[in-house]
């Protein structure tokens, strides 16, 4: 996947957006400044690569604790599948759906790919500012790991150290969203 047009690159600040993450919860991602937040866009539940990546990211998640580093996985699936896929495979932290409008999210970082009607694969590392401090996109077929992630989040300045473990359920959830 090549850069698209509107992708944030390093230094611009993150779009802001607020997703339902189950029923009747929503996550803003402006609630979680003052920790680094890694946005995961990924094409689809349920399919192999994707899966793959979001296990080394749940394998890492004692890493990214160890940063304060708060894992987001983004994709225009609906947040009834998310909770299946992520029970199936075990995945320890937040799945956002980007599903209505489809894709709207994607869409302001510059990876939705219209012709499958998915998010593309992404990886975005914000500053505890909220700044993108770190660009990744990968064609749908590959799997960009984990290292590249750990070694964006290492380079960070170092901020208060985090009370609530990255991929603790209660960060940051709304019980609705009316704006």
């Amino acid at each position: 996947m090549s850069t698209g047009e509107g992708v944030p690159m390093p230094d611009a600040a993150a779009p802001d957006f607020c997703l339902p993450v189950g029923a009747g919860r929503w996550l803003r991602l402006a609630s979680l400044r003052g920790r680094p937040v890694v946005l995961l866009f990924y094409p689809a539940d349920d399919s192999p690569v994707c899966a793959a990546q979001l296990a080394g990211c749940t394998a890492a998640l004692a890493q990214f604790d160890r940063y304060g580093a708060v894992p987001l996985g983004l994709s225009v699936d609906g947040y009834r599948s998310h909770r299946a896929f992520a029970q199936r495979q075990g995945i320890g932290f937040p799945l956002l759906s980007d599903s209505v409008p489809r894709g709207a999210v994607a869409r302001r970082y510059g990876v939705y790919q219209p012709q499958g009607a998915v998010a593309g694969r992404a990886v975005f590392v914000l500053d505890r500012d909220g700044v993108v401090t770190y660009t990744h996109l990968s064609s749908i077929d590959d799997d960009p790991g984990v290292d590249g992630i750990l070694d964006a989040i290492r380079r960070l300045p170092p901020g208060e150290p985090a009370t609530v473990p990255a991929h603790s359920s209660d960060i940051s959830f709304y019980p609705a969203f009316t704006g």
